[in-house]
């Protein structure tokens, strides 16, 4: 079963991941891209991704850039399906050329 992660095993998980940041109880990151509707079209694949994985971020869009935010609310915390999520998301933007 999965189990909220304590803050140093968060951090030590966060230490492979560019970009990502742990505040507010959940992990996160901004992405920006060179248009609104490729931020549109970001959000769109990862919403199919975290829809196929029932895992569903928090994103906030602000012109070009988008900010995802991953946290597993049932269980009050940042779990190991919010790594695996990121880690998707990190592979998603990539194809959007993110920065």
């Amino acid at each position: 079963m999965t189990r909220a992660m304590i803050e140093s095993e968060i951090v030590k998980e966060l230490a492979s991941m560019a970009g990502w940041r742990f505040e507010n109880g959940a992990i996160s990151r901004r992405f920006s891209f060179n248009r609104y509707m490729t931020g549109i079209e970001f959000v769109e694949a990862v919403a199919a991704e975290a829809e196929a994985e029932d895992h569903h971020p928090d994103m906030l869009v602000r012109y070009a850039d988008v900010t995802v935010f991953c946290a597993t609310h049932s269980k009050g915390g940042v779990t190991e399906k919010d790594f695996a999520l990121a880690r998707a998301v990190d592979r998603i933007a990539a194809q959007y050329q993110a920065e």
